[in-house]
């Protein structure tokens, strides 16, 4: 960031009666960001803070919305001007969410919170402050809050976006999931435990009904109430739910993998591009539909999170199950095949194919994504 990007306002040079607000508290500002000069903030911190974690990505974006508009006299004018700033509003809620998501699944907090709260005061311009658009940046800013130790400023967030859904009658399956999730991390994090697990039963009874049973994204309930069960010793249950986890992850990932490696020699050939090499991390790049690919991106965080932290557990196992291992195993390698991290897949192939009993179907597999690879 530039030295003219801290540049110093004197709120008594305002207009009468303007008030200008920090961007990330709401408290008075007396920064202003010198290149879009429609920003502000109570100090450099906050301001430092919010350009790495969004205003970098969008500042530009930012002055149609924020400027007086001039006066047009046709109606049509007026009417195609309005429906231009609410779709460049709708594009910037969607990636401002979608990059404080990548951030959280990170495990980057602090970078993770001026991107929520750039969706979320959008969402409150277009829709009120009791649409249910608001919950998603409700729940990462809970969870970012959550990740640095606010457990009180968490529950905060996680309140709100409680209240809202409570409102909403029609709230979406997956934002009710994702929302009684949030609230059973939060109880682990408190210690309790049987409040967590009441809540996550909801999460997995919500997140089924959207999904279907065996998907994968019902998987992250499971997964938090295997942990109850295995911090209080009961590991018989969970033992069976970490077996259901890996299961799904790895129904899903196959699937995902095999349909990306089945590809013609002609496309090869061509050189025909990976629809997964599109550039979205440039707002200008960016489009709504390309949240797919940001869902996709959180997922595989999600799966690295959760089978590593299985597979921790199962090599430290007396008598490790060495079929169970090689399930997981499999798993990692096609998550960091989907990351794009090939030495690790190239790893985790070798040990693979290190083992006398591996499955010739497996075995080919592993074979097609190192050929695939080799391709790139």
């Amino acid at each position: 960031m530039s030295k003219k990007s801290n540049n110093i306002v004197y709120p008594l040079a305002f207009p009468k009666g303007t008030k200008y607000l920090c961007e990330l508290c709401q408290k008075p500002a007396n920064k202003i960001c010198e290149r879009c000069r429609v920003t502000y903030y109570c100090d450099t911190e906050h301001q430092q803070t919010d350009w790495f974690g969004i205003h970098e990505k969008i500042c530009q974006s930012l002055i149609p919305l924020r400027v007086p508009l001039p006066f047009l006299p046709s109606e049509e004018e007026r009417k195609k001007r309005d429906e231009d700033l609410k779709n460049k509003k709708l594009q910037l809620i969607e990636y401002t969410r979608s990059i404080a998501q990548r951030y959280l699944f990170e495990g980057d907090y602090q970078r993770a919170i001026p991107g929520a709260m750039t969706s979320l005061k959008l969402v409150i311009e277009m829709f009120g402050l009791k649409s249910v658009d608001l919950v998603p940046s409700y729940l990462i800013l809970g969870e970012a809050s959550q990740g640095l130790g606010n457990l009180s400023q968490a529950q905060e967030y996680l309140s709100q976006a409680e209240w809202t859904v409570i409102k909403s009658p029609d709230c979406p399956l997956p934002i009710l999931s994702k929302l009684y999730r949030n609230i059973a991390m939060l109880q682990i994090a408190k210690g309790d435990f049987d409040q967590a697990l009441r809540n996550l039963a909801n999460d997995v009874y919500y997140a089924s009904e959207e999904f279907g049973t065996e998907n994968y994204q019902v998987s992250g309930g499971y997964f938090l109430i295997a942990n109850i069960f295995f911090k209080q010793g009961k590991m018989d249950v969970a033992d069976s739910l970490y077996r259901q986890v890996v299961t799904m992850w790895h129904a899903h990932l196959r699937q995902v993998v095999n349909k990306k490696t089945e590809i013609s020699e002609l496309d090869t050939i061509l050189g025909k591009k990976d629809e997964d090499d599109r550039d979205t991390e440039t707002l200008d790049k960016f489009k709504v539909q390309d949240t797919e690919r940001s869902n996709e991106l959180a997922s595989e965080a999600e799966a690295k999170k959760v089978l590593y932290s299985i597979y921790e557990i199962r090599r430290n196992e007396t008598t490790p199950d060495n079929q169970e291992l090689t399930k997981i195993e499999h798993c990692l390698s096609m998550v960091h095949f989907l990351a794009k991290e090939y030495d690790k897949v190239q790893n985790y192939t070798d040990l693979l194919e290190s083992k006398k009993d591996l499955d010739e179907i497996l075995r080919s597999e592993l074979q097609r994504v190192i050929y695939f690879i080799r391709m790139k």
